[in-house]
C-alpha cells in the first residue's frame, strides 16, 4: 500500500483508475531580433486571440459555475489590456532587442513573484492567474494548440498542477478527482473544484509517475489522503467514508426550508460569507439566511480606477434587492498593506500585517471613505444594510467611524436622497485589543462579527499565509477561544448581538463551543449552511456546554 498526503479542497471521497496528465509547456529561448515593431504586432495579434479564447471559456464557465467564478476569466480578459503588464513586455523588446516569447515570458513571471510575495491570499491567488494568461499568450506565439484533456472514460486525474481556464474545460462527466503536485487551497483552480463538485488534492508530491497510469486509488478530498493499492481495512473504511457522505448529502438536502435550532430551542442565525451578487444563488441554493459579510475590498481589487459612488451604489443594490429584506452585513473596505492596487499608491510598509489598512486607511484618507459611506447609505433604501468596520482596536476609532457616518447622512438629507436613517453600524473582533476592549466597544456600536482568521493571526503572532507555520497556526487555541467567549459576555450584558464569520464559523467542530458561549450569528460559505444547521439540530447545549465552557476557563 501506497500513501500520499497533500491539502484536500473539497470533502468527498474518490475511487478509480488515475490518468497521468504531465503539461510540458516548451522552454522559452532568448532570440536577439532586429525588427522589434514585428515582435510587438505578434504581441498584439497573440492577445487579440487570446482574448477570443477567454471569451469563450467565460461563456462556459457563466453556465456550469455561475457569474461569481466566471469573474475569474473576466480577470484573464482585464489582465490581457493592463498598461503596466503590457508597457513592460513592449519596453523589454525595445531595449533588449529581443523575441515576444522572451518579453511575456519574462513579464509573466516577474508579475507572478510579485503577487506570490505578498502576505494576502487573494493576491497570491493572482499570481497563478497571471502566470495563466501568460501561458495561453506564449502558446499562441508558438503555434502551439491550446492543451484539452481528451478523456475516454471517468479517471482520477493526476497532474503537475492545473489552471483555471483548464480546470473548466474539464468534461465534469470523465473526472472523478483530480490530484495535483503544486498549486495553493487558494487558488481559483481549487475554488472551482469546490463549486464544480470535484474532490480535489492539492500538493500532493510524488504521484506524476507514468507508472501509475491507470492504476487504483482513492481520493480523499477531506483529508488530502491519496491511497494506493489500498489493503483491506483502508479499502472498506474508505468506501465506508463514501457511502456515509452520500447518506449525509442527502440529508442535507431533507434540511432545506428547517430552522437552526438546538434540542434545548436555543436558536442560532446561519448567513453566508459572500464576494459579490454573483454568490446569491449559492446563499438560496443552500438556504442561506441572509448575508453575514460581504467583503467590499473586492470591488476595488478588481477595478482598475478608483470605484467611483455610482459604481459602488449599483454593486451594493445588486446585493441589497435580491435577499428581500433578508439582512446584508458589508464590511467597509480593507485596503492597504499587501491588499494594493495600482490606482491608489500607498507607501510600503516593512510589516504590512501590521500597517496601513482598513479602517485606518479609512480614518486616514475621509475622502476615499465618503465616497464608499455615501454609497452604502443609498444603497440601504434598496434592502436591509448593516455596515461592519474592520481592524478597530479602540472606541475612538468607531466613534470617528460613526462621526462620519452622520456626516454623509446630513449631506444625503440635504440633497434630498433617500436612505435608512438607522443602519446598525457593527465593529469586528479581529484584533486582541478588540476582544480585550469588548466591555467599551459594546457600550458604542450595535452588532460584532469575530474575524477569527486574524484574530487567530495577531493572538499568536502566527503568520497565517506562511506554510512554515502551518502547524502553530491553530484556530482551536485556547487563548483565541477565550477571547471569542470574553467578547461574547462583554457584548451580550450591553444587549447586543455578536456573530462569527471567520472560517471557524464552518467549522461543526466547534458549533457547540460557541452555542455554549451564546453566539448569536455563524457567517459560512454557503456549502456550508445545511452541514452547520445540521450539526445545531442535533446539539442539546444542556448536556455538554457547561463543561465545554468550564474546561476552556478564562
Amino acid at each position: 500500500m501506497k500513501k500520499y498526503l497533500g491539502k484536500g479542497v473539497y470533502g468527498a471521497v474518490a475511487i478509480g483508475k488515475i490518468s497521468v496528465f504531465k503539461k510540458c509547456d516548451a522552454a522559452v529561448t532568448r532570440i536577439h531580433v532586429e525588427d522589434t515593431e514585428k515582435e510587438k504586432q505578434r504581441v498584439k495579434a497573440a492577445k487579440e486571440l487570446a482574448a477570443k479564447q477567454l471569451t469563450e471559456i467565460h461563456e462556459k464557465a457563466l453556465r456550469e459555475v455561475g457569474e461569481t467564478h466566471a469573474q475569474i476569466f473576466e480577470i484573464h480578459l482585464m489582465m490581457l489590456d493592463d498598461d503596466d503588464y503590457n508597457e513592460s513586455i513592449e519596453n523589454i523588446i525595445d531595449t533588449q532587442s529581443v523575441n515576444a516569447e522572451y518579453a511575456v515570458a519574462l513579464t509573466s513571471d516577474n508579475f507572478a513573484g510579485m503577487f506570490s510575495s505578498m502576505d494576502d491570499a487573494y493576491m497570491q491567488a493572482r499570481g497563478d492567474d497571471i502566470l495563466d494568461v501568460g501561458r495561453r499568450i506564449l502558446r499562441i506565439l508558438s503555434g502551439r494548440a491550446e492543451g484539452r484533456l481528451e478523456l475516454e472514460w471517468p479517471v482520477i486525474l493526476v497532474s503537475d498542477e492545473l489552471a483555471p481556464s483548464e480546470t473548466i474545460q474539464l468534461d465534469k462527466s470523465k473526472i472523478l478527482a483530480f490530484v495535483t503536485e503544486g498549486g495553493s487551497a487558494n487558488s481559483h483552480t481549487a475554488i472551482l473544484a469546490r463549486t464544480m463538485g470535484i474532490p480535489a488534492v492539492f500538493g500532493a508530491e510524488g504521484l506524476l509517475r507514468p507508472e501509475y497510469e491507470g492504476q487504483e486509488a482513492f481520493v480523499d478530498g477531506e483529508t488530502g489522503q491519496i491511497v494506493l493499492d489500498a489493503d483491506d481495512e483502508t479499502r472498506d473504511a474508505l468506501l465506508e467514508k463514501q457511502q456515509v457522505q452520500a447518506r449525509l448529502a442527502q440529508l442535507l438536502r431533507a434540511l432545506k426550508g428547517q430552522p437552526n435550532r438546538t434540542l434545548d430551542d436555543r436558536e442560532l442565525e446561519v448567513v453566508c460569507n459572500i464576494s459579490g451578487p454573483g454568490d446569491l444563488p449559492a446563499v438560496r441554493a443552500n438556504d442561506g439566511g441572509g448575508v453575514g459579510l460581504l467583503r467590499s475590498e473586492l470591488l476595488y481589487l478588481q477595478s482598475t480606477v478608483l470605484p467611483g459612488e455610482e459604481e459602488q451604489l449599483d454593486f451594493y443594490r445588486s446585493v441589497l434587492e435580491p435577499l428581500h429584506g433578508q439582512r446584508a452585513v458589508i464590511r467597509t473596505l480593507d485596503i492597504g498593506a499587501d491588499k494594493q492596487v495600482d490606482y491608489l499608491p500607498l507607501p510600503a510598509e516593512e510589516n504590512p500585517a501590521l500597517g496601513m489598512r482598513a479602517v485606518r486607511l479609512c480614518l486616514t484618507r475621509p475622502d476615499l471613505f465618503r465616497v464608499q459611506l455615501r454609497a452604502l447609505y443609498r444603497a440601504s433604501a434598496y434592502g436591509n444594510l448593516a455596515i461592519l468596520f474592520p481592524m478597530v482596536s479602540s472606541p475612538w476609532e468607531f466613534t470617528a467611524c460613526r462621526a462620519l457616518c452622520e456626516q454623509v447622512q446630513r449631506e444625503l438629507t440635504q440633497e434630498g436622497v433617500a436612505f435608512c436613517r438607522d443602519v446598525p453600524l457593527g465593529v469586528m473582533i479581529e484584533t486582541p485589543a478588540a476582544a480585550m476592549m469588548s466591555e467599551e466597544l459594546a457600550q458604542v456600536a450595535d452588532f460584532f462579527s469575530v474575524g477569527t482568521n486574524d484574530l487567530t493571526q495577531y493572538t499568536l503572532a502566527c503568520d497565517r499565509q506562511s506554510g512554515q507555520l502551518e502547524q502553530f497556526y491553530d484556530p482551536h487555541h485556547p487563548a483565541v477561544l477565550r477571547m471569542i467567549r470574553r467578547a461574547a459576555k462583554a457584548i451580550h450584558r450591553h444587549g447586543k448581538w455578536i456573530g462569527i464569520c471567520g472560517e471557524l464559523a464552518g467549522d461543526v467542530q466547534m458549533t457547540e463551543l460557541f452555542v455554549a458561549m451564546g453566539i448569536d450569528e455563524l457567517s459560512v460559505s454557503p456549502s456550508q449552511v445545511l452541514p452547520v444547521r445540521n450539526t445545531l439540530r442535533s446539539l442539546d447545549s444542556r448536556v455538554n456546554g457547561p463543561r465545554l465552557l468550564e474546561e476552556l476557563g478564562e
